[in-house]
């Protein structure tokens, strides 16, 4: 399946030179709710973001994700 979704968040985060804990209390600020580090890291071993989550990671770290046709 290539890259798992923790490894990825965590080579964007050092790309950027944020913390997971950084990156938590972003994401916490802009869902309006509490996330833990505990608990983000389980979601992040387990691939069980949503995708409204990893637009906003995507968002707060600088980059926008796109939908490329594979068949072109």
């Amino acid at each position: 399946m290539g890259i798992k979704v923790r490894e990825q968040v965590k080579s964007l985060l050092a790309e950027k030179n944020i913390t997971m804990k950084e990156l938590v209390q972003m994401l916490s600020a802009r869902m309006g709710r509490d996330y833990s580090l505990a608990n983000f890291s389980a979601k992040l071993v387990r691939g069980s973001l949503s995708y409204n989550e990893v637009l906003i990671i995507a968002e707060i770290l600088g980059y926008e994700i796109k939908f490329i046709d594979k068949n072109n």
